[in-house]
């Protein structure tokens, strides 16, 4: 019973869940099919069906109609199929065989001698016109059929044929135009699978979808992707359309074309795909100009780089000069948009560079016979390249015209000649390099190679290899270069030095250098040099002014010996950030850790670093002044980031850390702050009032009266003048001549006296002096 159960819940499950195309071939005629469904579309006109052939089956079933998706996998949502069974046998899902036959169901002539393959059987056609006022047309489909079978070489022996076929209106021979992209090659299974085991190799496997499970949502064992049919045409002339299936041999086993609703579109032709998988990308150094003109009036033009616009570009042209996938969108007068695409790769550079051949000269001349092409390795160093010629003139090389009749046997004319080699790539892409006949012996234009001394022994390491690179392009490319100690060891090739050698003798050493290749063979010295490293001064701060900003302070190397300043190269660095500054000072304005590194012609280096830190004139923010009867105390109040030092009236020089000055006298002062780190002195004048002690009103011109001292307009105070006992004698006006020891014209003896100094604020300051007569 619960096995049961379980049968009716799968099946339920199947009911419900299961998703497939389904199919009409009724409800809609041939021509609702064409014109209403696969192109659906105002830019094609004048459609008309005027033939159609199927296969009847009691008149409730035919081999062609409608389809729709339901929502399933399949990658149309609805369309136009036509099949070599009935149509209620394309649906699915996949679980039985269809191979299906109808009385009197003949094949197609027209699809055989396009196909160049006889007996076809079940043919299904429908054949149509149109015109259309572009240069192309297109539409989408997926080829389906029971013959894809999985594990069996069948697979790779049987196919049924379709064939969408068209001509103009007038013409008799027909062109099929379902072919596998890029190629010639008519679509069927035997042309589109993945590899058969124990059968055949795969056959555009890229263009095959899948291997159709039982649940898949048609009834076939297999398919093809998404696949574009394209035909270039002649604007606004009538055409003939023939899309037709058919078995092949036999009624069994069959299939199916899918034809997208929608699809059958009037485009715009911008070429073929230049693609390296097809040998025909566009080359590296070339420009590619895409055309999609279209006849009319009132035309406009939209293009697209990897379906983001391109606004600027609204003529019918548009010059290609990188990878992408382009698309243009042409508005025609009447509205109708028409859409074109291209896919556009370059081929990698070739990647060449100028070269040289050397060939012994007997006679030291400068002349010799030159095989040109013992040079070809140098420039072929990727297998896809070859040297296809050699010119005198570049531009003759650029234009492949006038080559070197015999590059085997060149004579040079000049000295060290210059001829031109033309190189491409498997694509035809080229590229013109120099190649420089040098007929001389090998000569070195350099006698010495340096190491440098790290701890002033006169002994270093050398790198022969590095050595050996330096050497390499002042001799012909195919050349061995070998190190020696001594001229015999050279002669006689032995006692090879190591890539990594110290010298023997100390500071110099002189080495045997060969390098010896087919043609030639030199044998010459290089002296090894022991050099020492720039010698700089230890590491420093530097203290940078910021209320100078922008103006610039500047940090010098710190070369030791001045004469070799110029001999030296230099590289700076703030925050271990190259400056790119090859000099011996720099100017900055700006805080940080710079460092510079100093090498000598020997690539020896010595490094400094100089920290520049941030100093600033002081602010004085103020100047609190304690005064008292015997002696009055300066405190000056500063901010900023600067180190201080401080200093009252005219001694500059005598600064103190201090910024406490002690028995200052009343009167006028002035206040200067000094930052040490050299940034500018500030200064400031101060006013400290103050009470003579006592005065002398005997008319001698000195101390005759009595005022108060050391005030200014700011002073906003009244002044009052007791005796000893405390009467009030005066009100004094502090901005007058002060006392003169009379009171109502009577003459004051000479005694003490008290004054008292009332602010606005409310304070007092008492305080006493004397009379003197």
């Amino acid at each position: 019973m619960r096995y049961i159960l379980f049968l009716i819940s799968f099946f339920i499950s199947i009911t419900v869940f299961a998703q497939n195309v389904s199919v009409d071939t009724n409800t809609y005629t041939a021509q609702e099919l064409i014109e209403d469904i696969l192109i659906d579309s105002d830019c094609i006109t004048n459609v008309d069906v005027v033939r159609v052939l199927g296969g009847y089956f009691n008149n409730t079933d035919q081999s062609y109609g409608y389809f729709e998706a339901n929502g399933s996998t399949f990658p149309f949502q609805k369309g136009l199929v036509l099949s070599t069974g009935k149509g209620s046998n394309v649906e699915g899902p996949n679980n039985r065989l269809s191979s299906d036959d109808a009385s009197g169901w003949v094949g197609d002539v027209d699809l055989e001698n396009v196909l160049n393959e006889p007996n076809t059987t079940n043919a299904t056609f429908i054949e149509f016109e149109f015109t259309a006022i572009s240069n192309q047309i297109s539409f989408n489909y997926v080829f389906a059929s029971e013959e894809y079978q999985e594990y069996n070489s069948n697979t790779c022996k049987y196919s049924d044929l379709f064939g969408f076929l068209i001509r103009l209106k007038n013409e008799v021979n027909y062109t099929n135009i379902a072919l596998v992209p890029n190629t010639d090659t008519p679509v069927k299974v035997t042309t589109v699978h993945p590899a058969i085991s124990g059968g055949c190799a795969a056959e555009n496997e890229a263009y095959f979808e899948s291997w159709n499970e039982p649940d898949a949502p048609i009834n076939f064992n297999g398919q093809t992707k998404v696949l574009t049919a394209t035909a270039k045409i002649i604007p606004n002339e009538t055409y003939h359309v023939k899309l037709v299936i058919a078995d092949e041999q036999n009624y069994r086993y069959d299939s199916a074309v899918f034809l997208q609703a929608g699809s059958f579109e009037s485009t715009t032709d911008l070429g073929d795909d230049r693609l390296i998988d097809t040998d025909n990308p566009v080359c590296f150094n070339e420009k590619l100009e895409l055309d999609a003109f279209t006849s009319g009036n009132n035309n406009s033009y939209k293009w697209f780089k990897n379906n983001v616009e391109l606004p600027l570009e609204t003529n019918s042209t548009y010059t290609v000069t990188e990878a992408g996938v382009y698309n243009v969108e042409v508005t025609l007068g009447s509205g109708c948009i028409s859409y074109g695409e291209i896919t556009i790769e370059y081929a990698a550079d070739l990647k060449t560079n100028p070269n040289y051949l050397n060939l012994c000269d007997d006679n030291d001349d400068g002349y010799t016979f030159f095989d040109l092409h013992l040079a070809d390795p140098f420039y072929a160093d990727m297998t896809d390249l070859e040297v296809v010629n050699f010119f005198l003139v570049a531009d003759d090389a650029d234009k492949n015209i006038n080559a070197i009749p015999n590059p085997s046997v060149f004579f040079n004319t000049v000295p060290n000649q210059v001829v031109y080699a033309r190189i491409e790539n498997e694509f035809g892409c080229y590229e013109v390099q120099s190649l420089t006949l040098d007929s001389n012996t090998y000569y070195l234009g350099f006698s010495e190679f340096n190491a440098c001394d790290v701890d002033s022994d006169g002994i270093a390491t050398f790198n022969l290899n590095e050595l050996r690179t330096l050497i390499e392009p002042e001799v012909s490319a195919p050349a061995t270069i070998y190190f020696f100690s001594s001229y015999d060891d050279a002669a006689y090739h032995q006692n090879e030095l190591p890539e990594s050698y110290e010298n023997t003798t100390p500071n110099s050493q002189e080495i045997w250098v060969k390098a010896q290749d087919i043609f030639c063979e030199l044998l010459t010295t290089v002296t090894l040099k022991i050099s020492n490293k720039p010698e700089l001064e230890e590491n420093s701060e530097q203290f940078y002014c910021l209320d100078v900003y922008p103006e610039t302070t500047r940090l010098e190397a710190g070369v030791l010996d001045s004469s070799l300043l110029s001999s030296y190269t230099y590289e700076w660095f703030k925050n271990d950030i190259s400056l790119v500054v090859n000099d011996d000072f720099i100017e900055v304005n700006e805080t940080g850790s710079y460092k510079v590194v100093v090498s000598n012609l020997a690539n020896c280096t010595s490094e400094r670093t100089i920290l520049v830190k941030a100093s600033e004139k002081a602010i004085i923010e103020n100047v609190l002044v304690e005064e008292s009867n015997n002696s009055n105390t300066v405190t000056v109040i500063t901010s900023g980031i600067g180190d201080y030092e401080f200093s009252l009236d005219n001694n500059i020089s005598g600064f103190q850390q201090s910024n406490v000055f002690l028995n200052v006298s009343s009167g006028n002062h002035t206040v200067y702050v000094h930052d040490v780190n050299g940034c500018t002195i500030v200064e400031e004048n101060i006013i400290i009032s103050g009470f003579p002690k006592f005065f002398t009103p005997n008319n001698d011109g000195f101390n005759d009266t009595w005022k108060p001292i050391g005030i200014d307009e700011d002073f906003n105070a009244k002044i009052y003048v007791f005796d000893r006992y405390g009467k009030l004698l005066l009100q004094l006006n502090p901005y007058g001549d002060g006392w003169d020891g009379f009171v109502n014209g009577t003459i004051m003896p000479s005694s003490d006296y008290w004054y008292q100094v009332s602010y606005e604020n409310g304070e007092t300051v008492k305080g006493h002096f004397t009379l003197k007569r």
